[in-house]
């Protein structure tokens, strides 16, 4: 009661910050206040909020890929906490509460909206939920602008008394005059993703002193991966002409990886060692231009298995991190039983603080594109740094103009280059109509030349193109003989033919693969194929497309039902992948079905279009630019490059607008566990029914029984599909030991293609 009676003598507000005294009795004894960040930890320490605000603003500023934007990062970090300064916060600390009781971002982000520091206000008021749109920040924001916060010039008082700073320093730095839009607002994502994970590792450093101890950086130690590499390739054959190609295809590389950061481009055909001269150049233009670390991005999760094996056998298990869906992300409740390498990766998939990064389409660009701050967190660590795409015709095309105006973006602000690998390049330049990339800088001088002098295939049209049933499929599979695969459009026609196939004596064993089976069941039958092929055993595959990319197969016959451009010249590369067959080479026989179905629209559209781009002349196919042709033509006459105006929201500062906008992968799915896939699936699932929480290692160990599936597909079957406390959907119905989930062919096109 004496203390609030002095509060009102003196003119202070109840609730307010405005005196230097804790509401104890030694505040009448003129003992200083102290601010606190964060509560105790488990050495019975507070963490003191000057500290947390000092420590926070140093490693934003070292995370600053450019000299002038130092001081605007540092900015960010001092101020971000700013509101904590409220009496309110510190009791909620000292007393505990209703966790976001007492909002503090806003404070922080008014107060250097004041200062005209819109960036930086943008990260700070975004800093715990996620960055936000313009008119929700201008919310948050405008009671600091028209002065309606009584307390306000108090707490900044009590701030800059505290950190011990002067209110002057806090000022726009005049480096960073961003003329266009684009480049301000990735300027934003930088600072908030730098901002983001500073504040994290700092309290970390007070909450778990084993972690932040563990983290301590590992360096690209560029000479010494070179060197490896280096000895790597001297034991590879130099023989023949495949290997003299490979030989002089990286020496070109080589010779221009002296140049600026900027985009690249690596146009090979299959087998000609992209990955290693990829590596190879990202070495010494990493050394040429100081950059800290290599990002290789891939499609899919299995071609991600086989490149860090490769990489980790070279350069070592300790430089190369793995980041994708299905491994253990930020999860240490088995840390005991982790090595120290183990541990620093898992801490490692939080930020992207890693020499050599191998991660997935999906991961990379919409982490770069969120909002939210633990999917932001690492964008920082692109600064800097050589990030390898392979594979880019995947990316999808509605959304490949925002998709190339962000890393034109983060090129521009965040000091990294960017290298274009495919043996299709798509047309990513800028031309009429198309807004692209200035300019791509081509590895290779002449990939005409490789592209004829490696060519293992025939295309010919079945049947002039002309539709087919399946039973006049299955014949002219037969009559041409030998060891095939078949590759169909959709699950449906896959189950189709391959049940017709079924009773059919032709081949030694035959095989079914599609997403019906659950990553388990494929991973068996892919070895028991390739097991048989190296026994020279004649089988019979029949696939959906997901064998085109990742699976590297070896076949003398390759049949492929007519899709994108794309699909068909990545089947080819399941044929006769090591050039043994000869002069002549495999077999490619493209082909249509009677009545047959295709994914979706954009799918069928490009597909008539390859279909109208080859027939006149199917000898296109053996060359490298029919592909940047198709793929500027589909662009222009099929498909809007930016159907869901994600680069107008960039322009106007709609963070979340934009993440909710962009998905590589557009149709939402949901996981299925399959119980009656095995014992090992039902001892799993028993296991962890009658736990009370299930931890992401628990989620983990269960992916390679989820089939994933439209929401449709639950419903129309929801008899055999039961939801279990735990939020997971289980299959109880039929599961075929060749085919997968066991449904009538007119419901299969319902799973995910």
């Amino acid at each position: 009661m004496l203390l609030v009676l002095l509060r009102r003598h003196l003119g202070w507000e109840t609730g307010t910050s405005i005196g230097l005294w804790f509401d104890t009795p030694e505040c009448l004894q003129g003992a200083p206040m102290k601010y606190y960040a964060h509560s105790e930890n488990n050495y019975h320490e507070k963490h003191s909020l000057s500290k947390h605000l000092h420590q926070t603003a140093k490693l934003a500023e070292s995370f600053a890929a450019e000299e002038k934007y130092k001081l605007i990062f540092k900015i960010a970090g001092l101020l971000h906490d700013f509101g904590k300064y409220q009496l309110e916060f510190q009791n909620y600390l000292e007393n505990g509460g209703r966790r976001g009781s007492v909002p503090h971002a806003s404070w922080g982000a008014g107060y250097v909206r004041l200062c005209r520091i819109i960036e930086a206000s943008f990260a700070i008021d975004g800093h715990h939920k996620g960055l936000p749109d313009s008119a929700a920040w201008k919310s948050d924001t405008e009671p600091f602008i028209r002065k309606e916060v009584s307390s306000f010039e108090n707490i900044k008082q009590t701030f800059l008394d505290d950190v011990g700073i002067n209110e002057a320093d806090i000022i726009m730095p005049d480096s960073l005059p961003f003329t266009e839009k684009s480049h301000r607002e990735v300027f934003i994502r930088y600072l908030f993703s730098a901002l983001t994970d500073s504040d994290w590792l700092s309290t970390e450093e007070h909450f778990d002193k084993f972690n932040s101890e563990l983290r301590h950086q590992i360096s690209l130690p560029i000479d010494d991966m070179i060197k490896k590499l280096e000895h790597e390739l001297s034991q590879k054959p130099k023989d023949g002409e495949i290997n003299h190609l490979r030989n002089s295809v990286r020496n070109q590389a080589l010779q221009k990886a002296d140049m600026l950061c900027g985009f690249y481009s690596l146009a090979l055909p299959t087998g000609m060692g992209k990955t290693l001269t990829s590596v190879a150049w990202a070495l010494r233009h990493a050394k040429t231009n100081n950059l800290k670390r290599i990002i290789i991005v891939l499609p899919y999760i299995n071609i991600i298995d086989q490149t860090a094996q490769i990489l980790k056998t070279i350069f070592g298990e300790e430089l190369v991190l793995e980041h994708h869906s299905a491994y253990n992300e930020g999860e240490y409740e088995d840390k005991e039983n982790y090595t120290p390498t183990e541990q620093r990766k898992k801490l490692a998939c939080e930020n992207w603080d890693y020499p050599v990064i191998v991660t997935t389409t999906v991961q990379f660009f919409e982490s770069l594109f969120s909002n939210r701050p633990s999917q932001c967190r690492k964008n920082h660590n692109i600064a800097e740094s050589v990030v390898i795409f392979d594979e880019v015709q995947t990316l999808p095309k509605e959304v490949i103009l925002p998709t190339l105006r962000m890393l034109q973006d983060v090129q521009a602000v965040m000091k990294a280059s960017f290298l274009f690998c495919t043996a299709t390049q798509p047309a990513f330049e800028k031309r009429e109509g198309f807004d692209g990339i200035n300019t791509i800088y081509p590895l290779v001088d002449d990939p005409s030349e490789l592209y004829r002098k490696t060519k293992r295939v025939e295309y010919q049209l079945l049947n002039s193109l002309n539709p087919l049933d399946y039973s006049g499929l299955l014949e002219s599979v037969m009559r041409v003989g030998g060891s095939t695969l078949v590759i169909f459009n959709t699950k449906k026609a896959a189950l189709e033919f391959y049940n017709c196939a079924r009773n059919e004596n032709n081949w030694e064993r035959k095989y079914h693969l599609s997403t019906a089976m659950c990553p388990s069941h494929r991973k068996d039958v892919i070895k028991k194929i390739r097991d048989d092929l190296e026994a020279k055993k004649n089988i019979l595959v029949v696939s959906t497309q997901l064998i085109e990319a990742g699976v590297d197969f070896d076949f003398p016959v390759v049949f492929r039902a007519m899709a994108p451009l794309e699909a068909v010249i990545q089947s080819a590369g399941r044929c006769n992948r090591e050039g043994i067959l000869g002069e002549r080479g495999g077999n490619v026989f493209l082909f249509k079905l009677q009545d047959s179905g295709m994914p979706d629209k954009t799918y069928a559209a490009c597909a008539g279009h390859a279909e109208e781009l080859i027939k006149p002349d199917i000898n296109q196919l053996h060359g490298h630019k029919i592909f940047n042709k198709y793929y500027a033509q589909v662009i222009k006459l099929y498909i809007d490059p930016d159907r869901y105006n994600i680069n107008d929201a960039r322009k106007q500062f709609n963070f979340k607008t934009v993440k909710d906008s962009y998905y590589i992968i557009q149709k939402v799915t949901e996981g299925l566990y399959i119980y009656n896939f095995s014992d090992e699936s039902r001892r799993l699932f028993h296991s962890l029914e009658h736990k009370e929480f299930l931890s992401r290692s628990d989620y983990r160990n269960m992916q390679v029984f989820t089939v994933q599936v439209y929401q449709n597909f639950i419903i129309n079957n929801k008899d055999m599909c039961k939801i279990t406390p735990h939020g997971f959907t289980v299959w109880y119905g039929n599961y075929d030991s060749e085919t997968g989930i066991s449904v009538a062919p007119i419901e299969a096109d319902k799973l995910v293609v």
